[in-house]
């Protein structure tokens, strides 16, 4: 009688095939996320500075609904992702959580700045937060330019405590543009040569 636990040589392979790929750690970023989310808080941020100084609307800030609609598509992109996925590296599970911890600071940030009535300090607030997981991917991934994005995320975060609420929205257009659209563009081309 077979024993259940045998493996064929198919089965064989494609266990070994899993462990190499698990442990040497390939590389299966492509960027789309990090562009995805730069060009929208890049728009969003470049419009409610623009309404802000002509008086365009009576509230600018909502402008910024469009990050939820964002959320939607990511919530897509990342299901379809997930049942492509043949093999999730440990660290891709390790930047899953650090990005899911910067979603859940994002929130309790803004629930207490809402509860305090702290709004004029909020995207000072935000540059310190895109920081750390852009840095922390950019160790994970061992790539240079998200590393340095997160940086300048925080040296940003230092000098908006200089600049009035509006020019701020400027300062966040330029932190999303060297943390997460720079990158994101040098992440695509990466990938690209590596799975040609």
């Amino acid at each position: 009688m077979e024993n259940d636990n045998d493996f064929n040589p198919q089965q064989s392979l494609a266990l070994i095939e899993s462990m190499i790929n698990k442990a040497k750690d390939r590389f299966n970023e492509n960027g789309h996320l990090y562009l995805l989310w730069g060009w929208t808080v890049l728009l969003c941020s470049i419009t409610h500075f623009v309404f802000l100084k002509f008086d365009v609307m009576k509230e600018p800030g909502r402008i910024w609904m469009l990050t939820w609609l964002t959320v939607a598509y990511q919530m897509v992109v990342l299901s379809k992702r997930k049942k492509e996925e043949r093999i999730k590296t440990y660290t891709d599970e390790i930047r899953g959580y650090v990005w899911l911890a910067f979603v859940a600071m994002m929130f309790i940030m803004i629930f207490l700045m809402a509860k305090n009535e702290l709004w004029d300090r909020t995207y000072s607030m935000f540059l310190v937060l895109y920081g750390m997981p852009t840095f922390l991917s950019g160790v994970l991934l061992r790539f240079r330019p998200l590393k340095i994005g997160g940086l300048i995320c925080w040296l940003l975060a230092i000098v908006s405590a200089y600049v009035s609420n509006d020019n701020q929205l400027l300062l966040l257009a330029l932190a999303v543009i060297a943390a997460w659209i720079t990158p994101g563009y040098l992440l695509r081309a990466k990938y690209k040569s590596e799975t040609v």
